[in-house]
């Protein structure tokens, strides 16, 4: 059986997902990270370990657009919505996906995500901001599920990719942070245990 190590060349996969103010990930406000950690169990397939969540408060002068609002749902202003300052979520994610990396004896995070481009511009601009001096993520390589749904299954649509797969698609919890990132995780686990079963021996 791989160990996660060597699967992936020295690099821990961490799926990302973010929710924001906008698209422009320098003007437009961080709201919402999560990140689920995965490695191998002890059957050797790739599953969820954890995941990682955190509200996060708007950056000083940043933008949020209220139609971005109206697709994540959230509510800046919900007394229940705990949310940190981006110097606590830099520190708090990055330190324990660095804790995990340096367990998992891999040398890199790389970053996995529906679309992942996106979510690395929004990390990098995190770490810009709050100068965090220990990013664990690899400057610009990522793994995409969506190139991965488009060459496995003809989809590129998470929901629709999630069809093919046999997962229930909740559209209630769909765009916030936490629910896209795990299901973003089950599809990637479950595309990585499909050609570990069928690839040429």
């Amino acid at each position: 059986m791989s160990s996660i190590k060597q699967r992936f060349r020295q690099f821990l996969p961490v799926v990302v997902d973010v929710e924001t103010g906008g698209f422009d990930v320098e003007k437009d406000a961080l709201l919402e990270v999560a990140a689920v950690l995965v490695n191998f169990d002890a059957q050797g397939k790739l599953v969820p370990v954890e995941t990682i969540y955190y509200p996060v408060k708007p950056f000083p002068n940043s933008n949020v657009d209220p139609e971005s609002l109206k697709i994540t749902k959230i509510d800046l202003y919900h007394p229940l919505r705990i949310a940190y300052e981006e110097k606590q979520v830099a520190e708090k994610l990055f330190g324990t996906i660095r804790e995990y990396q340096k367990n998992a004896d891999c040398k890199r995070a790389i970053l996995v995500g529906h679309n992942a481009t996106f979510d690395l511009g929004v990390i990098n601009a995190l770490v810009a901001r709050t100068k965090y001096k220990h990013n664990p993520f690899h400057p610009f390589s990522v793994l995409d599920t969506v190139s991965l749904g488009g060459l496995i299954y003809g989809q590129t649509v998470l929901s629709r990719i999630a069809e093919k797969i046999g997962i229930t698609y909740d559209t209630e919890k769909a765009h916030g942070a936490k629910y896209d990132a795990e299901l973003t995780a089950d599809i990637f686990c479950h595309i990585v245990n499909l050609w570990e079963e069928r690839k040429p021996q």
